[in-house]
């Protein structure tokens, strides 16, 4: 009697559906087997009848699962719960109080079980030039510059910091005499409201020695907008408000200032392994149009392996009210080989 009991068990449960998640195309069609993920509309779904397949999301009517499934919609709405069919270009949640009351749009989803996303981490490269002459006259020179990013989806930090010297050695009397002494650092922070709006504050720090320049300050605050944003080319525009403050050696007073502060960042592959980048910010007193400062950068970079590259920077910086006895332009030009990292 009992074997009896155990054999009709044994069938029942043999006899009863085999779970698995079910696709409905808009044909009609269905097909059983298991959602593996779904992105940029299309989805991977290992079949009964067949290995993976490729399915495009558009021709999906309505599916179901047997399991919670991660599951995010396009303006953001990400939930884990099994899903259940429903009307043509619908399904509905099941096991989520607040949910099951609604059906969501098959076409509304953005991706099912994503990939996770790779850590974000600090990139940068790292330069330096060196150049030494002997003979009619005896020269040496030294140059560096280091620049650090980390971008997730919602921020951008960026560093960076620029160092040059040079002396010149007087070949009758044997006096050595620095004819380039500088250094800058800047810091950057942006924060992404959407995709393109981001808000930022940065400051900059420099001191030149030739130009007298004891050190100049800048803190600025303000919003942007990223109107390009690839692996080929970036481009951004910026507009604020920022303190400035400079203090020359020469001087004894020092300028404080608010100003208002406008700038762009633009870069481009030019080919596979050469790269453009261009930025400027403009600084007009608040007080008088006339009295600004303005600092531009543009660098040529050659890659010749994955990691090393040559490039060529240009630094110009106009200050409308230099220190005293010295000239409002300076242009720097460094050559140097560098890393990325």
């Amino acid at each position: 009697m009992r074997f009896g009991i155990l054999i009709v068990m044994c069938i029942v449960v043999l006899s009863g559906p085999v779970l698995a998640d079910e696709i409905i195309f808009t044909n009609g069609d269905k097909l059983t087997g298991k959602i593996d993920h779904l992105v940029n509309g299309k989805m991977i779904f290992k079949s009964d009848v067949a290995d993976a397949i490729t399915i495009d999301l558009s021709k999906i009517k309505t599916f179901s699962t047997d399991a919670p499934i991660d599951t995010h919609l396009g303006d953001g709405t990400v939930f884990n719960q099994k899903i259940a069919t429903s009307q043509a270009g619908r399904f509905r949640i099941v096991g989520d109080k607040t949910l099951t009351a609604q059906d969501f749009s098959v076409a509304a989803i953005a991706s099912i079980n994503p990939a996770a996303k790779p850590k974000e981490r600090w990139k940068g490269n790292l330069s330096a030039g060196i150049t030494s002459t002997h003979g009619n006259t005896k020269t040496e020179s030294v140059s560096g510059s280091v620049n650090l990013n980390k971008r997730t989806e919602k921020d951008r930090t960026t560093l960076g910091a620029d160092y040059a010297k040079a002396k010149q050695e007087d070949p009758d009397t044997g006096e050595k005499t620095t004819t380039e002494d500088w250094w800058r650092a800047k810091a950057k922070y942006d924060y992404f409201f959407t995709k393109k709006f981001y808000s930022y504050i940065d400051g900059r720090y420099k001191k030149d020695s030739i130009a007298e320049l004891d050190r100049r300050v800048i803190v600025g605050l303000g919003g942007g907008y990223q109107i390009i944003e690839s692996e080929p080319m970036n481009f951004s525009v910026e507009a604020g408000a920022a303190s400035l403050y400079e203090k020359f050696d020469n001087q004894t007073e020092s300028n404080s200032e608010l100003s208002a502060q406008f700038g762009y960042h633009f870069d481009k592959k030019l080919a596979r392994k050469i790269k453009f980048m261009h930025d400027l910010t403009y600084y007009p007193s608040t007080d008088k149009v006339s009295d600004y400062f303005l600092t531009a950068t543009a660098e040529l970079r050659a890659n010749f392996t994955k990691n090393m590259f040559s490039n060529f920077k240009v630094i110009f910086d106009y200050d409308a009210t230099p220190a005293v006895g010295k000239g409002g332009t300076d242009t720097k030009y460094i050559f140097g080989i560098g890393l990325n990292f």
